[in-house]
């Protein structure tokens, strides 16, 4: 079962002045789109849509009551307003519930890696991963544990692939996490030429300022 949340379908072709004044009064525009569904041009309410998603989950399935019709969706992609983080317009991808489908999983780290009680430096290079599943199994998140790595270790696919239920899309060698050495900058060394040119330079001053004095 899915978290509830209700939509008003709306004009396809909304003007902008149309979309505005439909933020401006706390709704997000969106569409609805995918299995044995048209596509939809929907609103919903902001404050319910954050309230759903906290119930399920960014992958979460979703009971979407779009003008007393019920389907089974999916966030699929939203847009945020860049200084308010208000959402600005959201997809919903109506879903199978029998049917396997791939989306993106947000990679989480969980510990502390040994490595980086040393002082080395935990890297993410990639922070989703694409999995195949079921709807009702889509994980919120995939949950890595770091703490027994070292300085120059790191995990890829292939080294998690086995503990997780579902199927990852991504190649074995594709990394999730790394733990670096911490970068030291040197400072860079006098040579005894350098020093020389500095002792003569200040002389040169000397001299110059003493001459200054006598005229």
């Amino acid at each position: 079962m899915g978290t509830k949340l209700s939509a008003q379908q709306r004009e396809s072709k909304t003007p902008n002045s149309s979309l505005t004044e439909l933020r401006g009064k706390g709704s997000v525009p969106g569409v609805v789109y995918g299995y044995q569904t048209e596509t939809l041009s929907v609103s919903v309410t902001e404050a319910d849509l954050i309230k759903t998603l906290r119930e399920s989950g960014r992958n979460g399935v979703i009971n979407l009551d779009v003008d007393g019709k019920t389907l089974n969706v999916v966030l699929s992609d939203f847009q945020r307003d860049a200084l308010k983080g208000s959402f600005k317009h959201v997809d919903f991808l109506a879903v199978n519930m029998s049917e396997e489908l791939e989306v993106a999983v947000t990679v989480h780290t969980t510990g502390e890696a040994a490595g980086e009680k040393e002082g080395g430096v935990v890297n993410q290079p990639n922070r989703e991963v694409n999995v195949k599943v079921k709807p009702s199994d889509i994980p919120d998140s995939l949950d890595v544990d770091v703490s027994a790595l070292e300085i120059g270790d790191h995990l890829s696919v292939g080294d998690i692939r086995d503990t997780v239920s579902y199927e990852i899309l991504d190649e074995d060698d594709f990394l999730l996490v790394s733990v670096t050495a911490p970068t030291v900058e040197e400072e860079p060394e006098e040579t005894e030429e350098g020093a020389e040119g500095e002792a003569e330079t200040e002389a040169a001053e000397g001299e110059t300022s003493e001459e200054s004095k006598e005229a």
